[in-house]
């Protein structure tokens, strides 16, 4: 089982105690009769499932998180990033906008969280041309 995938089921049931954590079990139990119609063994497999794959921990009947929904959710997007594009987050991004035209909106959205990525890193190419490097003097201008 992929650690990092969610069946739907799964997925709904995660987001209830993302939502609600700490819950204790017994309301766990109550909110998942209530919105999925589930016995209370359902959800006690469904929770044990979902412990045993770190994302939860049931501590003396109080359900705990141990894998906050947003970093979930980022190793989800890298783990399907690698898999489906051999971790190439532009070959992501060209697939997921062919044929598809961004608003104003949404490509400055991106470029926000493109210049966000970059802050506080050295130029792309500062490796090759660190700020210090020196002319020789042989290849200076003649004045």
């Amino acid at each position: 089982m992929d650690e990092n995938r969610l069946g739907l089921m799964e997925g709904r049931f995660a987001d209830i105690i993302w939502q609600s954590a700490p819950i204790s079990t017994g309301n766990l139990v109550k909110v998942c009769e209530t919105q999925f119609g589930w016995k209370r063994t359902t959800t006690y497999t469904m929770l044990k499932r979902l412990c045993q794959r770190g994302i939860f921990e049931n501590d003396s009947g109080t359900v705990i998180v141990l894998i906050p929904k947003e970093k979930f959710h980022q190793r989800q997007s890298e783990q399907f990033v690698s898999d489906t594009f051999g971790g190439s987050l532009p070959a992501f991004i060209a697939t997921f906008t062919k044929g598809k035209t961004l608003s104003d909106e949404e490509a400055d959205e991106i470029q926000r969280l493109i210049d966000k990525s970059r802050a506080g890193r050295p130029p792309a190419h500062a490796d090759i041309f660190p700020p210090d490097a020196r002319v020789h003097k042989s290849e200076e201008e003649p004045r």
